[in-house]
């Protein structure tokens, strides 16, 4: 018996704010949006998927940004991902307290922090 993977990491986004989600993780991260089953719809919130990698976004009335739990994500060329991070207008925070490991982190329009961790060449 073992754990194989995470299905996906869910975040919370305050009311309203899906249309903020969609310009940071679809035109930002690339994500696509993944339809919701009916049932789960009146909630609100969505999901989004980049090739193996979901996150769920629920709404949450009194939303506070999480800034120690995140999702890390692991991608190429890091440095491409600063630039066009930057050029949106988000933050960019480098980070070297992991040796051997090209990373960084920044936030989604609510303050919630995404780790950046350049897969290794």
């Amino acid at each position: 018996m073992r754990v194989l993977a995470i299905d996906h990491v869910q975040l919370a986004i305050p009311p309203g704010g899906e249309a903020a989600a969609r310009a940071f993780y679809i035109g930002v991260l690339g994500f696509t949006e993944i339809p919701k089953p009916e049932a789960m719809r009146a909630r609100g919130g969505m999901w989004l998927a980049h090739g193996p990698v979901a996150i769920h976004l629920g709404i949450e009335p009194d939303m506070r940004p999480s800034v120690k739990m995140h999702p890390a994500l692991v991608v190429s060329e890091l440095e491409e991902w600063r630039v066009r991070l930057v050029a949106a207008g988000c933050e960019w925070k480098p980070a070297d307290d992991v040796p051997g490991t090209n990373r960084a982190h920044t936030k989604d329009p609510f303050g919630n922090r995404i780790e950046l961790i350049e897969a290794p060449k």
